[in-house]
């Protein structure tokens, strides 16, 4: 960290030299999402061996693909220290929140995991998306019905939120009302 001179030698070219050296250097931090918002742009990541909150802004995350977080999803990110705290720079990794993935969604009970976990990923597009309902829709690339998406399959993919013409990857079966997203990626992950 600086110090002053007490000598009246120039202490501001100092700090400043100091400050910059503090803000270049980045570190690797695994966390957990505290929480998000997309509509405020940013959201608070809390690494898992303690300190401040990280900022995580909306921009980072879209770097990687993805416009919202689950919160409690599980991330690797780059930090920098900056005069206003730590933020995150980039967006290494997401995973899903820990906990009720032991229990299926009634829409998929009847769906052998085999056949789920076969199924491909496909390249989509968000149609529509309500949070406050807990579903909405998207089109894969190259078909004309629509892939229904709910909310809970969201949070267990990491996510909390979908825009329209959100690019993403989805993993896709037959339900039984039709075609229903059981994985949803970032658009990367179908490449």
């Amino acid at each position: 960290m600086c110090c002053f001179k007490s000598d009246g030698g120039d202490t501001s070219v100092q700090l400043e030299t100091e400050l910059t050296q503090l803000e270049n250097e980045t570190a690797i931090v695994v966390g957990k999402v505290k929480w998000f918002d997309p509509v405020k742009g940013f959201g608070f990541v809390v690494a898992d061996e303690g300190g401040p909150d990280i900022l995580l802004h909306a921009n980072v995350l879209r770097n990687f693909g993805q416009s919202s977080v689950a919160d409690g999803a599980g991330v690797e990110i780059e930090t920098q220290r900056t005069d206003r705290g730590v933020q995150a720079t980039q967006v290494l990794r997401i995973d899903p929140p820990q906990g009720d993935e032991a229990t299926p969604l009634a829409d998929f009970e009847h769906l052998d995991p085999e056949l789920v976990a076969q199924a491909s990923l496909e390249p989509a597009r968000v149609k529509w998306f309500d949070k406050a309902k807990g579903f909405g829709f998207a089109n894969v690339f190259g078909k004309s019905d629509d892939v229904f998406i709910h909310i809970e399959v969201l949070r267990r993919s990491g996510l909390s939120d979908l825009q329209p013409g959100e690019a993403l990857a989805i993993r896709v079966v037959d339900g039984k009302r039709g075609r229903m997203a059981m994985e949803v990626n970032a658009w990367e992950a179908a490449l």
